[in-house]
C-alpha cells in the first residue's frame, strides 16, 4: 500500500500547490492553467483526446512490431556471423545517436506528403528498434559457458544450440529491449506527428499542435496528461507481460 499510496499523495499534493499558485498569482490561463482548467479540458474534449490516443497507440504499436521483426531477424544474424556484427554495429549506433527530428522531414518526404501515417510509422520503428537489436544481440551471446561446454559434448548441432541454448538464453534481455522500444516507439509516433504536420495523422501530437496555435493552453496539458497516461499504461503492460514470461522461462 506504500508503494501505491506515496506517489498518489505526492500527486495530490502537486497539484494542489499548482492550483493554489495559479489561483494566488492570478496567472492568465493561456498562460498556465490551473489543474481544475486542464480537468474540465479533459472532461469536454475526452471523446476526440480518446480517439487521438488510439491513432498514436496503434501507430506506435505497429512501429514496435515492425522494429522487433527487423531488429530480431538481424540481430540473429549477426550472433551467427561474427564478421556482421562489426559492418552492422555501427551503422545500428548511428542510427540510433541520430535525433528523429533530423531525419524527420526525409522520412515525411520519403513515404510521400500525401501518406503522413506511413512516416509516423516508419519513425516509431526507427526509434524502437536499436534496444530490441541490442537486447537480442546481447542475449544470444550471453551463454552459460557451462552449458555451452555440454552441449558441445553431446555434439549438439548449429539449429539445436540455437533452439534450445541460445534463444532461451536471449529472453530476459529480449523482453527487457522490448520494455524499453515499446516506450520509445510512443516517443518516435508523437515526434513523427509533429514533424509530418499534417492533420491526415490526428493522433495526439496534432491535438497539442492545434490546441497550441490556438492558445489552448488548458487544451495542450490536456493532450499531455493523455500521452503520459498511454505511456505509463504501455510500460505497465510490459511489464506485466515481462514478469509473467519470466517466471515461466525460470520455470522451465
Amino acid at each position: 500500500m506504500t508503494r501505491v499510496l506515496a506517489p498518489l499523495f505526492l500527486i495530490v499534493l502537486l497539484l494542489a500547490a499548482w492550483e493554489v499558485a495559479c489561483r494566488a498569482l492570478e496567472v492568465p490561463v493561456y498562460l498556465l492553467p490551473a489543474p481544475s482548467a486542464i480537468g474540465r479540458a479533459l472532461v469536454e474534449g475526452w471523446p476526440l483526446l480518446l480517439a487521438s490516443a488510439w491513432n498514436t497507440l496503434a501507430t506506435a504499436l505497429i512501429g514496435l512490431a515492425l522494429a522487433s521483426a527487423l531488429a530480431c531477424g538481424l540481430a540473429l544474424l549477426v550472433s551467427l556471423h561474427p564478421a556482421v556484427e562489426d559492418a552492422v554495429r555501427p551503422v545500428a549506433v548511428t542510427l540510433q545517436v541520430t535525433p528523429l527530428v533530423a531525419i524527420g522531414p526525409l522520412v515525411t518526404i520519403w513515404a510521400g506528403i500525401e501518406h503522413p501515417g506511413r512516416a509516423v510509422v516508419a519513425l516509431a520503428a526507427v526509434a524502437a528498434f536499436f534496444p530490441i537489436f541490442s537486447g537480442a544481440l546481447t542475449g544470444l551471446k550471453a551463454v552459460d559457458p557451462d552449458l555451452s561446454r555440454l552441449f558441445d559434448l553431446y555434439g549438439a548441432g548449429r539449429v539445436q544450440r540455437l533452439w534450445r541454448l541460445r534463444l532461451p538464453s536471449a529472453v530476459p534481455a529480449l523482453l527487457e529491449g522490448h520494455k524499453v522500444a515499446a516506450g520509445l516507439a510512443v516517443v518516435g509516433a508523437v515526434v513523427a506527428e509533429f514533424v509530418a504536420g499534417s492533420g491526415g495523422s490526428q493522433g495526439l501530437a496534432w491535438r497539442v499542435l492545434e490546441a497550441s496555435n490556438r492558445l489552448q493552453t488548458a487544451r495542450v496539458f490536456a493532450a499531455l496528461a493523455v500521452l503520459a497516461v498511454l505511456g505509463v499504461a504501455v510500460h505497465g503492460v510490459l511489464s506485466l507481460v515481462e514478469r509473467r514470461l519470466l517466471t515461466w522461462w525460470r520455470g522451465r
